[in-house]
């Protein structure tokens, strides 16, 4: 029996009808090779962003559930369409919802975590010779509840069906693979030929957006190799993998659409507020005035509104500024990278907030006008 892929196609990959006939063609290409293959796709371009800013426009805090329902049509959408240009190019192909693939998710709406996968229907359809495709980003939970995996979910479905079909993973995007930064903010980033998921995981929750932090996380309990790669070229990627020789620092990230919550004394009050809102937070820190910082991506606050209006009293809310990241392993080993970061904040006039740093990685706060230039000088102090 031949080998299974899965193939995972992210929304600027899948954007319009041209780049959707394209994919067909790489993915006939692959299934002339000999491979059984099972394709999942993320909703087309900004449709995701587009629906979101349609349920604001009718709530300013919408039901997690409704969302839900309204959100994953977008991966519907793209996979019937992919369906139907790889019948349009001679294939047979049949697309599933993550429902009907199996993903069975815990209960958590907006961002639920995927428990078990049960694929069946799609093992079914592969000794059938069908390519299958399927709709990224979604599954249900044990409750008969369809559920999102949260953004950049599409990566997790990917990893979680390679996990149970014991096949190969392959992520493709605009990109060939993973750079040391975002080359549009660093042009001298360069691509990195391996990382380890650790990390990996750590640069994906610093906002670096190639790959889903949960995905990374799965990939790694279940030893499942994730090959990075263009959808447009032939490069050779990046393989994210169990370990990898590591220089110090391998990547810097940044991301300035975050919120950070200040707070003077005991932060259990911001903290259950968080909870009941269901708004996953990235870290909590202090900072030189005695405040507890707690860092949250806007991306997971979907009643941003509403949450302000909440918000108790000896709660500040700080909107202008980001995070600067380094990420490498063994990074903490000793002070020297610190001590550099911070020496190369100042010397570009970036005051730090605050700071925070594990074994993997150090993070710097500071105010979003400087992250860009804070990410630019880092990259050429850290890693040349």
């Amino acid at each position: 029996m031949s080998r299974i892929v899965v193939q995972k196609f992210g929304g600027s990959s899948v954007a319009d009808a041209g780049k959707i006939r394209k994919v067909a063609a790489r993915v006939k290409a692959r299934r002339d090779e000999g491979w059984r293959l099972v394709v999942v796709v993320s909703a087309m371009g900004d449709t995701t962003d587009e629906l979101l800013a349609l349920a604001k426009q009718i709530s300013a805090d919408p039901p997690r559930r409704e969302l839900d329902m309204l959100l994953t049509c977008g991966e519907r959408i793209s996979m019937a369409l992919l369906s139907m240009a790889l019948h349009e190019q001679g294939v047979s192909a049949i697309s599933f919802t993550g429902s009907q693939s199996g993903i069975i998710t815990d209960s958590t709406h907006a961002q639920a975590r995927i428990i078990e996968v049960k694929p069946a229907r799609i093992e079914e359809e592969l000794a059938k010779d069908k390519v299958v495709i399927v709709a990224g980003y979604q599954g249900v939970s044990k409750n008969r509840e369809v559920t999102t995996l949260g953004r950049g979910g599409s990566d997790t479905t990917a990893v979680a069906l390679a996990a149970a079909l014991g096949a190969d993973c392959e992520i493709y995007s605009d990109v060939d693979g993973i750079f040391s930064a975002d080359p549009r903010v660093v042009p001298s980033a360069a691509k990195l030929e391996s990382l380890s998921f650790d990390e990996m995981q750590e640069l994906a929750a610093a906002g670096a957006k190639v790959l889903n932090a949960q995905a990374v996380e799965f990939a790694r309990e279940k030893g499942i190799v994730i090959h990075a790669k263009s959808t447009h070229g032939s490069g050779t990627g990046t393989a994210i993998q169990a370990s990898t020789p590591s220089t110090r620092v391998k990547g810097v990230t940044s991301e300035s659409d975050v919120w950070i919550f200040a707070t003077h004394g005991a932060p259990e009050a911001l903290l259950e507020l968080l909870d009941a809102q269901q708004v996953k937070g990235r870290n909590l820190v202090s900072d030189a005035q005695g405040r507890t910082l707690a860092v949250v991506p806007i991306h997971d606050v979907h009643g941003p509104e509403a949450l302000r209006a909440k918000l108790p009293a000896e709660v500040s809310l700080l909107e202008d500024h980001g995070t600067v990241t380094c990420v490498g392993t063994g990074l903490n080993a000793d002070w020297s990278v610190s001590r550099k970061a911070l020496a190369v904040a100042k010397s570009i006039g970036a005051e730090v907030t605050a700071s925070y740093a594990s074994a993997l990685q150090l993070t710097l706060i500071v105010k979003r006008a400087h992250v860009k230039a804070l990410t630019r000088s880092l990259h050429e102090a850290l890693i040349g």
